[in-house]
């Protein structure tokens, strides 16, 4: 049997007007259901925001003088927080948990250190024990011509000085919770950041100031050999 059976061809007949039946006109306005046509964009506006994220982090680590360097300490300087956070939803030893936050602290130290410092904005630190017994920090910065790319710079300052503020504020919620062994967690986080991040900035001001230097140096050594140039002298001596 068709499905279409039973259905009449009054369907096609033009309606008749029945009298004293309001015409609808114009003005009136008309309700749509669009609850089913409103939800299936949001899916689709999600999906697309997720696309563009995920491209403009592609577009910015293409832009990057030193994309991998980039990468890893982007994952580096995150990843800890983000098991301190979310790693006790995956596990209940909290021995395990805590050597596991204690290594990546310890590779996002010495990748800051020694790797990332160097290649994203040309700085780097070390300590050394003088004559006298004393520890001093010992600051190397690159050449003053060399370009240092934008993208590099502005990600290693702004997660530099961004994370130590994270563990101060996890800190003193763990302080509030009374979780005691979460603070010294916490506290060796804040420690081996906070370090960087004090030897970066001084790192930073040496080279400025070094720089500096250098340029009044140049000027005026450059202005002493214009003035005692012997060529001049002789040009001067012969006119």
């Amino acid at each position: 049997m068709s499905p279409f059976t039973g259905v009449s061809d009054t369907y096609l007949q033009p309606d008749v007007i029945k009298a004293n039946t309001p015409v609808p006109t114009t003005d009136t306005p008309i309700l749509a259901d669009t609850s089913i046509q409103g939800s299936m964009p949001t899916a689709t506006n999600s999906q697309s925001q997720n696309e563009s994220m995920t491209t403009t982090l592609y577009r910015k680590l293409a832009e990057s003088a030193h994309p991998v360097a980039l990468l890893f300490y982007l994952i580096l300087r995150v990843f800890p927080v983000v098991i301190y956070l979310c790693g006790l939803w995956f596990t209940s030893n909290y021995i395990l948990f805590f050597i596991v936050v204690i290594l990546l602290l310890a590779a996002d130290f010495w990748n800051l250190k020694n790797i990332s410092g160097r290649l994203l904005v040309g700085l780097r630190w070390w300590n050394e024990t003088n004559d006298v017994g004393q520890s001093v920090l010992v600051f190397e910065t690159a050449d003053p011509n060399r370009h240092i790319n934008p993208i590099d710079s502005k990600v290693f300052w702004m997660l530099l000085y961004l994370c130590p503020v994270i563990w101060m504020t996890l800190g003193f919620m763990a302080l509030v919770k009374l979780e005691f062994v979460s603070l010294i967690l916490v506290g060796i986080a804040i420690a081996l950041s906070a370090t960087n991040t004090m030897a970066y900035t001084k790192c930073d001001k040496f080279g400025k100031a070094n720089s500096i230097a250098n340029d009044v140096f140049g000027s005026v050594t450059g202005s002493l050999f214009e003035r005692l140039n012997p060529l001049k002298l002789f040009t001067r001596a012969g006119n």
